[in-house]
């Protein structure tokens, strides 16, 4: 996959947890920690989401909006907001628009199976709308840590 660092951010619209519109370049002014997981209710996408929502605070300090996309409808994604107290907002790529800009739409292999599923990966956009810095193949332990301190070393 083609590496986005250094790029202009590409935009995108989708449907929030309230099923109303948001724009990524709405937030320009901000840095933004896009983060792509596959499926809101899984272990690792569970603990990752909180990871987030323990530090959100200190990623609000450094002027930094979290976004985490999957392609589960907004439904769910209140669901999981409810359940797990997060803060922050979760985007419903349904129809992988954002995942394909991104390159994290991929094939997958799972106990023989081969589908198309995200490839857990998140983005550091910065406050111009350039992506500073990215993470690809996440691994949940320790993550959001490193996203934190990449977060740091821009400001």
């Amino acid at each position: 996959m083609e590496n986005l660092t250094g790029k202009l951010a590409p935009i995108f619209t989708l449907p929030d947890q309230r099923g109303e519109m948001v724009n990524i370049a709405d937030f320009k002014g901000k840095n933004i920690v896009l983060y792509f997981y596959p499926k809101d209710m899984t272990p690792g996408c569970t603990t990752e989401a909180c990871d987030f929502r323990d530090q959100n605070s200190v990623f609000a300090q450094y002027e930094t909006v979290i976004i985490g996309i999957s392609p589960d409808p907004a439904a769910r994604h209140q669901k999981f907001i409810e359940k797990h107290g997060l803060p922050f907002t979760l985007l419903a790529d349904e129809e992988q628009t954002a995942a394909e800009l991104y390159g994290v739409w991929t094939l997958k292999k799972n106990f023989g199976k081969e589908y198309m599923g995200i490839e857990r990966s998140s983005f550091l956009i910065n406050k111009e709308g350039i992506i500073a810095k990215e993470w690809r193949k996440v691994r949940v332990k320790g993550h959001v840590e490193e996203t934190l301190e990449a977060v740091k070393a821009l400001n």
